[in-house]
């Protein structure tokens, strides 16, 4: 009997295997249309069914008022970094917060475009904990925070607080549908869909109808009134990752909601850093205060032993441990659909792990 296989990518990234057994089943012929859902034109009132339904679904699990726009756009969560500005930015001030490779991305494309602030950073401590911004007085058309931060492992729980004048931007790509936020407490929220969404290929853009405005000197695709006005489908958007994601929110919702996931995935979170906290082998180069609940990286002594780590773990069906390329390490990233049976065989192993090489150290000595 083989072990199961346990992904801990940090995206694309594990799906629900309801959700996969699910889309198997309408593969080839979805609602006896003769016609696997991948051939669906986006025009047809299946497809449309499809998106109405996926629309509807996010909006139930994120109580997203009538007053917002969801939009499903591709370019990722990268093309954001771009769209963000040149829609939202008018009085040419806007403020970032620095809080990891993600949200220096971010800044370096709203550079190209308009004048921008870095209101705070953690590049001095190497983004082992989250910058300090706990009220926003200036006045800018927008600040920018990264919710979560994929490769460092932090993660804004708690919001800074803006002025009646700013509006909070947030990407939220790697930690929306795993905490609660509360959508009016954003102007903007983007998220690529390839962590708690589906698979790689769609955006998802939940953005407040006052923000949305004609961009004459905009391309085309690259103004949210395109999306808005034509319920996203001005050309032919990714019709199978939105099948996907339609399902995948449709799970969460029979699963409980995005409270019970919170629930869920604090406990995954809290079960392994108690694990590499209390051990004398590992260590989280994350502050405690900061630490994200889907995104955990751990080290042991040595690159040579990580290295090591990651190969044996994948060998026992724990794969995609790696840590980041511009981090090393290990990173296991627990998203909604990783069970907790996932977290404790990794904790197993890295326990059988730790005890082998901490043995053989002391028959070396």
């Amino acid at each position: 009997m083989t072990h199961p296989i346990y992904n801990f990518s940090a995206g694309p990234a594990v799906m629900p295997q309801a959700v996969l057994k699910e889309a198997h089943a309408h593969f080839l012929n979805y609602q006896q249309s003769g016609m696997s859902v991948m051939e669906l034109s986006h025009r047809s009132a299946l497809f449309e069914q499809i998106l109405a339904d996926a629309e509807a679904s996010l909006r139930r699990l994120m109580a997203i008022p009538d007053n917002y726009k969801v939009l499903f756009v591709q370019g990722g969560a990268s093309l954001q970094f771009s769209m963000v500005p040149l829609n939202l930015a008018h009085t040419n001030r806007v403020a970032y917060i620095d809080s990891g490779s993600w949200s220096q991305k971010a800044i370096a494309e709203a550079k190209k475009h308009v004048e921008v602030t870095v209101l705070a950073s953690s590049a001095d401590v190497n983004y082992s904990e989250l910058p300090q911004v706990n009220i926003v007085e200036d006045t800018y058309d927008y600040v920018h925070i990264t919710t979560n931060n994929t490769i460092e492992g932090t993660a804004f729980l708690e919001l800074p607080r803006m002025n009646d004048k700013t509006i909070l931007v947030a990407d939220m790509s790697s930690n929306i549908l795993s905490s609660t936020y509360n959508v009016t407490d954003f102007g903007l929220i983007y998220a690529g869909a390839q962590k708690n969404i589906g698979p790689a290929g769609v955006t998802i853009v939940i953005v407040r109808d006052d923000l949305i405005q004609t961009q004459p000197l905009l391309p085309t695709m690259l103004s949210y009134d395109t999306y808005a006005t034509a319920n996203s489908m001005y050309n032919t958007p990714p019709t199978f990752a939105i099948y996907m994601a339609k399902l995948v929110l449709e799970w969460l919702e029979a699963e409980g909601g995005v409270a019970l996931m919170e629930e869920r995935n604090r406990a995954k979170a809290e079960r392994l850093y108690r694990f590499i906290d209390e051990s004398d082998f590992y260590t989280s180069p994350v502050a405690p205060t900061s630490r994200s609940l889907t995104n955990i990286p751990f080290l042991t002594a040595s690159p040579t032993l990580d290295k090591q780590f990651t190969q044996e773990a994948a060998a026992a069906g724990l794969v995609n441990l790696e840590g980041h390329r511009s981090v090393g390490g290990m990173r296991a990233s627990l998203y909604n659909a990783m069970p907790l049976a996932g977290v404790d065989a990794l904790i197993d192993f890295m326990s059988v792990f730790a005890k082998k090489n901490q043995l053989m150290e002391v028959s070396r000595g």
